[in-house]
């Protein structure tokens, strides 16, 4: 598929109208949504009209999450100020479980319950997985699931010049 003129224009229509990269590929057909987040990060859009999703609060560096009180102030519908509220207590340090035959989880021993937080080098005698008890339907014990899925952090881009550099031309001589 080929970018043409008008797809482009296209594209930039409906990301503007706060669409998804995933929505923007089912309207224009023809596309991926990856194709869709490739062009626009070589078009360099940024921002949207509206974004895809409400935000529901927003996390700061200490770890707490801004949540907006819905009141309205005496001002005349003025929003409230943040409150900050924790996102969750962090867990306690899971050790490796050692079995009652007093060896540790490996793949043999592993149940559907059981963290299957990796440790050690997998080509090792001694590697093994944690064992802890995990939440049904979860792969890993609360402390390994928060090192395993933590919240995506801000990115700052790097400016690049919108100005091309040409090499210089030499005069024959």
């Amino acid at each position: 598929m080929a970018w043409t003129d008008e797809r482009v224009e296209q594209l930039k229509t409906l990301w503007a109208e706060g669409l998804s990269a995933s929505q923007i590929a089912t309207r224009m057909g023809g596309v991926t949504r990856n194709a869709v987040i490739g062009k626009v990060h070589r078009l360099g859009l940024s921002g949207r009209a509206t974004p895809a999703k409400p935000q529901r609060g927003r996390v700061n560096s200490a770890g707490l999450a801004a949540q907006v009180d819905s009141g309205t102030s005496p001002l005349g519908g003025v929003k409230a100020p943040e409150k900050l509220r924790p996102i969750a207590p962090e867990p306690d340090f899971a050790e490796p479980l050692i079995l009652s035959s007093g060896d540790k989880t490996t793949v043999p021993t592993l149940k559907n319950n059981m963290c299957k937080w990796p440790i050690g080098d997998p080509s090792s005698e001694e590697f093994h997985f944690c064992g802890q008890s995990a939440s049904s339907g979860k792969s890993y014990c609360a402390y390994h699931a928060q090192l395993a899925f933590q919240p995506a952090q801000k990115r700052e881009r790097p400016k690049v010049s919108t100005q091309r550099i040409l090499p210089a031309t030499r005069k024959a001589g």
